[in-house]
């Protein structure tokens, strides 16, 4: 086991592993015994509990590791707070299909709409307890949803007839047991219900911070738009958001939820989207700069994967290993997927998950290292703060967009960003960001779950609507000035579909982790140990074709880029980046 782990010993010393024999790597049911092959053939066993029992003693003393400080979670979901108060379920299908664009919403069915409108009653009557209880982050959601349909949606995605009859029968009954922020969120001009009320028209929030969010959402509840220092303006009068209940944070949770949720619902225009991006660039002062020739920013949608193989922690130790910097940005856990994330694996390999802007900077500079992963929870906190509130509007907001373009780290050298996107129509406004943030390179991937991973599979033939897998999208500075400066001819723009098949890989489907973090790792540190198939050929791809697109130095020829993605893990660089990293970020408390 110190063979394969130690990357000081050489790859070579490793005996082939058949197929026929246990792995010697982590497996996702962890309450199962190991195995691990050693250099000379053995096969050891021993019962594991812990991913502390699938590391010899040697590497747990070369990280670092305290037993106190290693985790491991069978599956993604179990890193959701549990200090998070769940939604109510019967509501939040609803949401699933009224809280969507003017050409995905689905209306509901007349019993539907009649068991929603009587759980919401009896909830806001105090009927419900717990779970049952519906929250007012889903009160302001889903009536936000039914009054932009009534106001500005096309004809087939209005109120059903079966919704009309039951808002109909409820609405009398609940426009007495409601709060009065839910009631103008529900009616703001007292003339959808077909029941008058005053309480629409008259509502002007209850607090000075609701003041300019009530004013703003009247104008979103219409299905219109607002200025880029307007949505600046709603964003930093009401977060962070105080969480534990330790103090009011002076703003309703429904104006909020129905505010972010409308937006989206009503397709966010460049300037707002901007706003969510820039609004808290200043949170914690400058972003620090980092003495690096180049910088790529990872963008990964933050709520993870609940599929696929999720391998963009493992390609940036790849690209570190010739002075292609990255800086991985993301959380522990995040609604409405709640799948695996680059904060959950190095979690469970004994990282440090909590660095600072300026740490990060620290290890992006160390030549052992050249990579680093940034928690929104200690670089963005006001954003961070919208999670539990995120769950309970089911559907993900302006910001789910945004904050995979953010630059918490700048760099001397070359700066590059790259996101991942799903819904058509969302990759121009992550390039526009892109350039908003002075970059010279970007690159927006469909991968799979709208991630970053290109995958070496075929494309389906059935799979004929919108772009596919393994669409890119981007552009690249000609010189060394910024993004922000050049004109448009310096810079070169491109799209378009990757086939790993035109770069000699091999079709393969991609590896399934169903929310098992530890698989996933597994899957990583097999490849990063040589282990030729799937996973390897992922890391590979993506770091070849990344460097490409990026335009870095060295990767001009796409055979040659891949080429050298190769040379990083079958040399063993790529995993002492990987393990220096757990070690270095361990020793900054």
């Amino acid at each position: 086991m110190k063979a394969l782990l130690n990357p000081e010993h050489s790859l070579s010393s490793i005996s082939p592993i058949h197929a026929n024999r246990p792995r010697n790597f982590l497996r996702s049911q962890t309450s199962l015994p190991f195995f691990f092959e050693y250099g000379d053939g053995r096969i050891g066993r021993k019962p594991c509990l812990t991913l502390k029992a699938a590391l010899d003693a040697s590497i747990i003393d070369q990280l670092g590791l305290p037993e106190s400080d290693i985790r491991n979670p069978a599956v993604s979901s179990s890193y959701r707070s549990s200090m998070f108060p769940k939604p109510n379920q019967t509501v939040l299908d609803a949401q699933a299909r009224v809280c969507t664009g003017p050409t995905q919403t689905r209306p509901l069915g007349e019993d539907q709409a009649y068991k929603v409108l009587d759980t919401i009653l009896r909830s806001a009557k105090g009927e419900l307890k717990g779970e049952d209880d519906v929250s007012k982050a889903q009160l302001g959601a889903f009536f936000a949803a039914m009054t932009i349909r009534a106001n500005a949606f096309p004809e087939a995605t209005q109120w059903s007839e079966g919704e009309r009859r039951a808002i109909n029968m409820f609405w009398p009954l609940l426009v007495r047991a409601l709060p009065q922020d839910v009631i103008f969120i529900a009616d703001p001009e007292g003339s959808i219900m077909g029941l008058g009320s005053s309480i629409g028209p008259s509502y002007v929030g209850t607090s000075s911070n609701e003041m300019r969010l009530v004013g703003a959402l009247r104008e979103v509840l219409a299905g219109g738009h607002l200025g880029y220092e307007e949505v600046q303006g709603v964003l930093r009068d009401v977060l962070p958001l105080k969480v534990d209940n330790v103090e009011s944070s002076g703003v309703s949770e429904s104006l909020l939820s129905a505010f972010l949720i409308g937006q989206r619902m009503n397709r966010e225009t460049d300037r707002e989207l901007k706003a969510y991006c820039l609004a808290f660039d200043d949170e914690l002062g400058p972003p620090p700069t980092a003495d690096v020739r180049s910088l790529t920013h990872y963008g990964e949608p933050y709520d993870g994967n609940t599929r696929y193989f999720r391998s963009t922690l493992f390609v940036a130790a790849v690209r570190a290993c010739y002075g292609e910097s990255c800086l991985l940005h993301g959380v522990e856990w995040m609604p409405p997927k709640g799948g695996i994330t680059e904060e959950q694996m190095l979690k469970f390999m004994g990282a440090n998950t909590s660095l600072s802007p300026l740490q990060a900077k620290d290890i992006l500079e160390d030549e052992e290292v050249g990579f680093a992963y940034l928690s929104q929870r200690e670089a963005c906190p006001s954003l961070y703060s919208l999670t539990s509130l995120r769950e309970h509007i089911k559907k993900r907001p302006p910001v789910a967009t945004t904050e995979k373009v953010q630059q918490f780290v700048k760099a001397r050298g070359k700066e590059a960003m790259v996101a991942g996107f799903y819904h058509d129509g969302y990759e121009e406004p992550l390039l526009m960001l892109m350039k908003r943030r002075g970059v010279h390179s970007g690159l927006v991937v469909k991968g799979e779950e709208g991630a970053l991973s290109m995958t070496t599979r075929l494309r389906s033939a059935q799979n004929l609507k919108g772009f596919p897998v393994n669409y890119c999208s981007g552009f690249r500075s000609m010189s060394m000035a910024s993004a922000c400066e050049v004109d448009g001819v310096s810079r070169q723009s491109f799209n378009l579909e990757v086939n790993a098949k035109d770069y000699g890989f091999e079709p393969t489907d991609t590896p399934r982790t169903d929310r098992s973090v530890s698989k996933n790792i597994e899957l990583g540190l097999a490849a990063l140990h040589g282990e030729k198939g799937p996973s390897y050929d992922r890391i590979v791809l993506n770091a070849g074709i990344v460097d490409h697109l990026l335009g870095c130095d060295g990767a001009e020829d796409i055979s040659v880029a891949v080429d050298r993605a190769r040379e990083a893990i079958d040399s063993g660089k790529a995993l002492k980046k990987l393990l220096n990293y757990i070690k270095i970020s361990q020793k900054m408390r």
